[in-house]
C-alpha cells in the first residue's frame, strides 16, 4: 500500500459569495492546489457536495469541474455523505491513491446555499436527517441538536451558558483566518445575550450557513509533495463510521457511537494513540457536536465534555475557527478541515500556529453523529 502525501491545498473565502458560481469557486480552489504542487497531471477527481442538484439545479459536479479546470480525461464523481461529503471525497482520494489506483488524485469540495434564499434552505439541509420521523414532522438539523442539547443539559445539569467554550474559541482563532467569515470574537455576554434558534441552541451555537470550496491533491510521489520546499505531510490514516439515522432508533441519544467507532479505526489504522493528538478539528455544526465529540473519542467522561472543552488546551481544536467562524459551506466543510490542518502541520498558519504541531485529527459528520469521517494528518520531518 502507498504512503498518501499532500502535495497542495486551496481554498476560497467563505462567506455569501451571491456573484460566484459552483464552477467558479471550485475551480479557483482546485487551481490553487494543482499551482501550488506544480501542476502535475492529475489521475482521478472526487467532488463534496450535498446540496448542488437541489439548490443550484446542477448535479455531475465532477465533469463541471474537470471542465472549468481543464482536467479533461480523468476519472470523476461526486461523493455524497450529508454534511461529511467533502471528507467522503477526500476519503475517496485518499483511497484511490493508497491503493495504487491513483499517483495523484484531487478532492474537492463545494457548496453554494445562496443559490436557493429564504426558509427553503432549511428544508433542503434536513434531507440530511431521517425524512419520514424527523424532516417529514417538521424537524431540521437545528431542531434535532436543540433537542440533544436540552437533554445533555438536563441530564448533566450544565449550566445555561456551559456550551459557550467552543463558539468563543472559533471566533477567537478566525479573526486571523483571512478566509474566514466571521473574523471577529464574541464575547461571554454576547453568548449569554443571543438570541434563539431552538431553545436551548442560541445563535452562536450554530454554525451558518455559507458558500466556499476547498481542494486538495493528494499523491503517492514524495517529490511532488515536496514541490516548492513545503513541508511534508502525510494523511497516515481514513475511516469512516455510520450510526442510526434517526435519533429515536438509538439506545442512547447522547452517545455518538460512530464517532468512537471511526476514531477508533483511524487510530488504529494510523498506529497512534488519541494522546498523539496535537490538533483535533472537531466537528462544530452545533456546539452540542463538539461536547458530545470530546466525550465519544475518549478525551472527556461522559457528562464532561461541556468542562473540557472549557478547561483543557492539552489539545487545539478549530484552530481557524471552525465550522461556527470560518462558516458552513456544508459539502466542502471536511476539505477546509484539511487545508486548515495541513497550513498547521507546514507551520504556514501565521498567528493562529499551534506550536510544535506534529500530528492533527479532523473529523466530519453527516446529521448528528450518523455519519463520521475520521482523517489522521502528520507532518514528516
Amino acid at each position: 500500500m502507498n504512503k498518501v502525501y499532500i502535495a497542495g491545498i486551496g481554498q476560497t473565502a467563505v462567506g455569501e459569495l451571491w456573484e460566484r458560481s459552483l464552477a467558479n469557486l471550485s475551480a479557483e480552489a482546485a487551481l490553487a492546489a494543482l499551482r501550488e504542487a506544480g501542476s502535475p497531471a492529475v489521475d482521478a477527481l472526487y467532488a463534496g457536495n450535498l446540496l448542488a442538484a437541489a439548490a443550484s439545479k446542477q448535479a455531475n459536479l465532477g465533469a463541471v469541474i474537470t471542465t472549468t479546470t481543464g482536467l479533461t480525461g480523468v476519472e470523476t464523481f461526486t461523493a455524497e455523505a450529508g454534511e461529511a461529503s467533502g471528507a467522503a471525497a477526500l476519503r475517496m482520494a485518499y483511497l484511490a491513491v493508497r491503493s495504487g489506483y491513483a499517483r495523484t488524485a484531487l478532492a474537492v469540495g463545494v457548496e453554494k446555499v445562496t443559490d436557493v434564499v429564504g426558509s427553503r434552505i432549511e428544508s433542503l439541509i434536513a434531507q440530511c436527517t431521517d425524512y419520514d420521523f424527523e424532516a417529514m414532522e417538521g424537524m431540521t438539523p437545528a431542531t434535532l441538536a436543540g433537542l440533544l442539547m436540552a437533554r445533555y443539559m438536563a441530564q448533566y445539569e450544565v449550566p445555561a451558558d456551559g456550551l459557550a467554550a467552543l463558539p468563543l474559541l472559533a471566533h477567537e482563532n478566525a479573526a486571523h483566518n483571512p478566509y474566514a467569515m466571521y473574523r471577529r470574537a464574541i464575547t461571554e455576554d454576547a453568548y449569554r445575550s443571543a438570541g434563539m434558534v431552538s431553545d436551548p441552541l442560541n445563535i452562536f451555537d450554530a454554525a451558518p450557513y455559507a458558500d466556499g470550496a476547498a481542494a486538495v491533491l493528494l499523491t503517492s510521489d514524495e517529490a511532488i509533495a515536496r514541490a516548492g520546499g513545503k513541508a511534508l505531510v502525510e494523511v497516515r490514516a481514513s475511516a469512516g463510521a455510520v450510526d442510526t439515522l434517526a435519533l429515536h432508533d438509538r439506545p442512547d441519544a447522547l452517545a455518538f457511537s460512530a464517532v468512537t467507532a471511526s476514531t477508533q479505526k483511524a487510530l488504529t489504522l494510523a498506529d497512534m494513540p488519541l494522546q498523539a493528538m496535537d490538533i483535533y478539528e472537531v466537528w462544530d455544526a452545533f456546539s452540542i457536536f463538539g461536547a458530545l465529540s470530546v466525550e465519544a473519542t475518549g478525551l472527556a467522561a461522559r457528562g464532561t465534555g461541556w468542562r473540557w472543552l472549557a478547561e483543557n488546551r492539552d489539545m487545539a481544536l478549530v484552530t481557524m475557527g471552525g465550522n461556527k467562524a470560518r462558516g458552513f459551506a456544508i459539502g466542502a466543510a471536511g476539505v477546509y478541515q484539511a487545508v486548515e490542518a495541513t497550513l498547521q502541520l507546514r507551520g504556514e498558519a501565521g498567528e493562529n500556529q499551534v506550536a510544535g504541531a506534529q500530528n492533527a485529527m479532523i473529523q466530519a459528520m453527516g446529521g448528528p453523529a450518523a455519519n463520521v469521517i475520521t482523517h489522521i494528518l502528520s507532518r514528516v520531518d
